[in-house]
């Protein structure tokens, strides 16, 4: 296996080449050295500061005769939202974030051969990796404080509900927890599991809409929130929680001005962690206040937090993650958990 390194100093070249010739064949070349042949690559890995625009506007050009490439790792230092959220938009089909881990370097090079991953324009990977594209445009907009690209976030949820129509739930699970990472995984796997649910429940094709819709946006208020604090390895303190319980409403501020967001994604942003007994965030809302769209939008989201995949936590099974929602008794709308059975176990 041929894996292509581009980095931004020598030091760093040296580093990672160090650790990736122990089992592959390496080539590599500096941001602004020499021009090199690229060829025959079978992964990529990229180790360049995404802080300053010359750099991006280099590595985009670079990627730009690299697009056969299917695996692209990006190493990103800072753990900032803006460079992780730029790695993506560049194509990272990974995010390694903090110092190098050459573990975990070495499984996500050799973990899969590019020939294994799906191509088809149709395919559940086509249409996670358009998602991602789209949630790394968002977050980065968000965390820049500049305008958000709505119509091309529900496009990528249109391609979501198409795969997840024709290939199912548990292929659109097992191709997201497999190729996507953190926050991005969690808004993927809402976004797959609400369209499924409003699928199972016949729900119309413009409802359908409204739910990934929603659920692609629902979480982008986490852009204001530390990584640090969004990935601890850990139980939250109680500031952190405080500062966590702040994205809803954070999401509806990002969103609130933007004519192509309808009131009733704006309300699903703000209360989807609102539960019927009135002792959710941030609002407090009670039954009576809390719409269909929302409560079908919080049973996706719990659901998919507990079988997402991250490094520090143990992955829970589906049957074991709908059990939990089960014994929410009083906090989700007791129909709409029943009915959410067949996605959970059989869909």
């Amino acid at each position: 296996m041929t894996v292509h390194v581009i980095a931004d100093s020598s030091a760093k070249l040296a580093g990672i080449r160090a650790v990736l010739e122990r089992k592959h064949v390496v080539t590599s070349e500096l941001l602004r050295g020499l021009s090199v042949q690229r060829s025959n690559i079978d992964a990529l890995v990229v180790k360049v500061d995404l802080r300053g625009i010359e750099n991006i506007c280099v590595l985009k050009n670079i990627l730009c005769s690299l697009t056969q490439v299917e695996k692209r790792i990006f190493l990103v230092e800072d753990c900032a939202h803006l460079s992780v959220s730029q790695a993506y938009a560049l194509g990272a089909t990974s995010v390694l974030t903090g110092p190098l881990d050459q573990a975990r370097l070495l499984k996500e090079v050799g973990d899969m051969m590019p020939a294994d991953l799906p191509r088809e324009d149709g395919s559940s990977a086509a249409a996670a990796c358009s998602g991602e594209v789209a949630l790394a445009s968002m977050f980065t907009a968000a965390a820049a404080c500049t305008p958000i690209d709505v119509l091309g976030a529900k496009a990528a949820g249109a391609k979501i509900a198409a795969a997840i129509e024709e290939h199912g739930l548990s292929d659109w699970l097992k191709t997201v927890r497999r190729h996507h990472e953190g926050t991005y995984q969690h808004c993927l796997l809402v976004t797959g599991v609400a369209v499924d649910f409003g699928l199972n429940l016949g729900v119309p094709k413009a409802d359908i809409e409204r739910l990934y819709s929603s659920a692609m946006f629902h979480d982008v208020g986490k852009a204001t929130i530390p990584l640090t604090v969004l990935d601890k390895p850990g139980r939250l303190d109680p500031e952190e929680r405080a500062l966590i319980e702040t994205h809803p409403g954070a999401g509806y501020d990002i969103l609130k001005d933007n004519e192509n967001i309808s009131p009733e994604i704006l309300d699903a942003v703000r209360h989807h962690h609102e539960y019927l007994d009135g002792s959710g965030y941030p609002d407090a809302l009670c039954a009576e206040n809390i719409s269909d769209l929302v409560r079908v939008l919080t049973v996706s989201d719990i659901f998919a937090a507990l079988i997402e995949q991250r490094p520090y936590k143990t992955t829970i099974s589906r049957a074991e993650a709908y059990d939990i929602l089960c014994g929410m008794d009083g906090k989700l709308e007791k129909p709409l958990v029943n009915a959410f059975k067949a996605v959970a176990l059989s869909r």
